[in-house]
């Protein structure tokens, strides 16, 4: 179970005597006890009854650190220089005072925490965001009928949606919007419109920049630059960006209530991103294969 450290990375080792001791083995120590890479621990100060040490990450583990106080007093008492007294302490502003927890109490907390996570988990996969895209839309052109529906038929089965701006053309602002969701917390975010093989549309460039391992299959091939056409094909996007599922789906009405057939059922599984690409774009093929000649490919 991963924790963030939220900036507090220092721990102060307390009531502790250094005679001609080794810095770099103290930070050696800390590191094999913590089971953090040696490079990672650091002492940053040192006084004359306490010593002050930075964990130069963001991210740690609650098993590498919660109730770890009394073996790492223990092997520090083995470094030569370094003496321990009762009453030596390790503190720690942030999450890190954790590791002060006696056992049972380390057991206790990585359970809460790990139910936290859990509940936060379950929580944060229900939040959702849509962003509309395209110039015909951000303009007023045309009515937004993806977003209501979108809204109606996801809240319908539960979840929590969230309208975002609707965005231009605009592969940066677009990747921008994206990346400030994930972070606002969305487990979902899904945009439609944009995935076209003209020139001006952006979303799946957009998500790429996200996620450059995004699933991105055709939906349709044409001969590029023949026509209006200057890209290979439509294509939709599944991508990955943290906890979060970023879907871009296309801007037809009729073609976002197919897709929404498909994602809903597959959004209640331990889906891949791939897996989900492919059922979209299977769905999209089938009706649009009805409207182009064109080769297929799967």
């Amino acid at each position: 179970m991963e924790l963030n450290l939220l900036e507090k990375t220092e721990l102060w080792i307390e009531n502790l005597k250094l005679n001609n001791a080794n810095l770099n083995e103290i930070a050696q120590v800390v590191s094999q006890t913590l089971m953090l890479p040696r490079e990672k621990v650091l002492v940053v100060d040192v006084r004359e009854t306490h010593i002050t040490l930075d964990i130069l990450q963001r991210y740690i583990h609650a098993e590498q650190f919660f109730g770890k106080k009394r073996q790492l007093l223990a092997a520090l008492s083995q470094v030569s220089g370094v003496e321990i007294f009762p009453e030596t302490d390790i503190h720690s502003d942030g999450i890190l005072g954790s590791i002060a927890l006696n056992d049972e109490e380390a057991v206790r907390a990585i359970d809460n925490t790990q139910r936290m996570r859990d509940e936060i988990m379950i929580n944060l996969q229900k939040r959702v965001k849509v962003f509309p895209t395209g110039f015909e839309v951000k303009r007023g052109m045309i009515e937004d009928t993806n977003t209501p529906l979108i809204s109606s038929t996801m809240e319908a089965a539960g979840y929590k949606v969230n309208t975002g701006d609707s965005l231009d053309d605009d592969e940066t602002l677009i990747s921008g919007m994206l990346r400030k969701a994930v972070y606002e917390g969305y487990g979902i975010i899904i945009t439609t419109g944009g995935i076209g093989a003209e020139d001006k549309d952006k979303t799946v460039e957009a998500v790429l920049k996200i996620d450059p391992d995004a699933a991105t299959p055709y939906i349709v091939k044409f001969e590029k630059g023949k026509g209006r056409h200057k890209k290979e094909g439509v294509r939709i996007a599944v991508g990955q960006s943290g906890n979060a599922l970023i879907v871009s789906l296309p801007g037809p009405n009729d073609e976002v209530k197919l897709c929404l057939e498909v994602l809903l059922p597959e959004l209640e599984k331990d889906v891949s991103k791939e897996r989900l690409a492919s059922k979209l774009a299977d769905v999209l093929r089938h009706k649009l294969g009805h409207k182009f000649k064109h080769e297929m490919h799967h």
